[in-house]
């Protein structure tokens, strides 16, 4: 099993240290949340909660991901730099593709996109591009970020994005071992279908029981199949809210999930390096094997 830290409840000043405290205690991964902007009153859209609303407010402070993630990589070097996740519909794919070519070289080949299709109407709304057409570029999305980190000049003529050829340069160093990883959330029957047919792994939420869990791991795994993807390497990636102690992970690992995001706790102030260090430590030594 892998571990990852989940970088939130944290002040910027303090990431770098976080990421170094976080590598140095043994976690695989940190994962960084995501948002373009909050509408001034957040409507009850929010799908993993019985009120509607997120567990963050309008005023909550949103940063760059990959800005955030190529500070991260000067200041480690083991650590798996990873999004959780990236709404990536709301962006053209040759701006998402350079970015993580550039996280992925300024690492080392360490990046990781956790990306969603987003569950915020008015996000959307914002920057003019409708909601229910999300999912559908998403589809167009993942497998053209895949040809402009691999092939030599790439032409596309698709529903949302076109363009002649291009040459895209420089290729993830990650191209040499199989891509940047597109790991991809959402609980949803489109979702998880999705997950399973063009992504590298699953980013579970929202999982009420193990059996919940046992069914969309079902889902995925029939969409590999009928992919034809069921031989590739595959992760899933869940938090905590199911997977707590040495026999829940040890019943995660046999259901077949690959990695534990652990969230450390969040109070009114932002947790200092030392108290990230001690809940860090204290959380590898329960379940780090």
């Amino acid at each position: 099993m892998k571990f990852g830290a989940a970088l939130i409840g944290i002040s910027p000043r303090f990431y770098a240290e976080i990421a170094q405290i976080a590598e140095a205690v043994g976690f695989e991964s940190i994962w960084v949340p995501e948002h373009l902007v909050f509408p001034a009153n957040m409507p009850p859209q929010y799908p993993y909660s019985d009120s509607g609303l997120p567990p963050v407010s309008a005023q909550t402070p949103l940063y760059d991901p990959w800005a955030v993630l190529g500070y991260l990589a000067c200041a480690t070097t083991t650590l798996r730099l990873a999004t959780n996740v990236f709404i990536a519909p709301l962006r053209h794919p040759l701006m998402i593709a350079r970015s993580l070519a550039t996280v992925d070289r300024l690492s080392g080949g360490r990046v990781t996109l956790g990306a969603g299709v987003g569950w915020l109407s008015t996000e959307f709304d914002a920057v003019g591009v409708p909601f229910r057409e999300r999912g559908a570029r998403m589809d167009e999305i993942v497998p053209l970020l895949r040809r402009l980190w691999t092939e030599p000049q790439i032409e596309h003529h698709g529903r949302f994005y076109d363009f002649d050829p291009v040459c895209f340069e420089p290729k993830p160093i990650q191209s040499r071992t199989g891509g940047i990883p597109i790991e991809l959330g959402g609980s949803s029957p489109k979702a998880l279908e999705r997950a399973g047919r063009i992504g590298d792994g699953w980013i579970e939420i929202g999982a009420s029981t193990y059996d919940d869990l046992a069914r969309k791991l079902d889902v995925i795994h029939r969409a590999r199949a009928d992919a034809g993807r069921e031989h590739l390497n595959f992760e899933v990636t869940s938090g905590t809210w199911l997977i707590e102690g040495a026999s829940a992970i040890e019943r995660a690992a046999w259901m077949g999930v690959t990695r534990i995001i652990a969230s450390p706790p969040m109070g009114p102030k932002a947790l200092t390096p030392d108290e990230f260090r001690s809940w860090a430590e204290e959380y590898a030594s329960a379940n780090f094997g």
